[in-house]
């Protein structure tokens, strides 16, 4: 698609793409004020990022990466935790290009191992990208009551 542009969003800029995924991904509903400094305070640490695309001065699609240490491998390690594109947007080559510049911030930052937990709907998206599933990693979770 032409016209998008994606970027790495700095802390100024954070509140167009929080927004947007939180109208997608809450159902509108506001994320706190202490949850919205604590990202603010990821991204200005350098531990998460945010990269935004944007096309005709709004912004489209949204994917929010953390980079952590990893022991086993000796090197850092890049999870894309989020990744959205407005429904109306998508199949235009928005969540690939934001995809391509998580990856040239990997090569940039010298991390080489990208993951991304996904459902079976986005399953063939990112294969179709080159990402492969893992067997022998299973991914279990556990909530505890605030």
């Amino acid at each position: 698609m032409t016209g998008i542009e994606v970027s790495l969003v700095l802390d100024g800029e954070i509140t167009a793409p929080l927004k947007l995924l939180e109208d997608a991904l809450r159902d509108g509903e506001p994320l706190s004020d202490e949850f919205v400094g604590r990202f603010r305070g990821a991204v200005a640490s350098g531990g998460l990022e945010v990269l935004a695309a944007r096309a005709g001065g709004r912004t489209v699609g949204v994917a929010v990466v953390v980079y952590r240490p990893n022991v086993s491998v000796a090197a850092d390690f890049a999870s894309v935790e989020e990744l959205f594109v407005r429904p109306g947007e998508r199949r235009r080559g928005i969540g690939r290009a934001l995809m391509e510049a998580v990856e040239k911030r990997c090569v940039d930052l010298g991390v080489s191992y990208v993951e991304v937990q996904t459902d079976d709907e986005a399953a063939a998206f990112y294969a179709a990208l080159g990402y492969e599933g893992e067997s022998d990693v299973r991914v279990m979770s556990r909530a505890h009551a605030l």
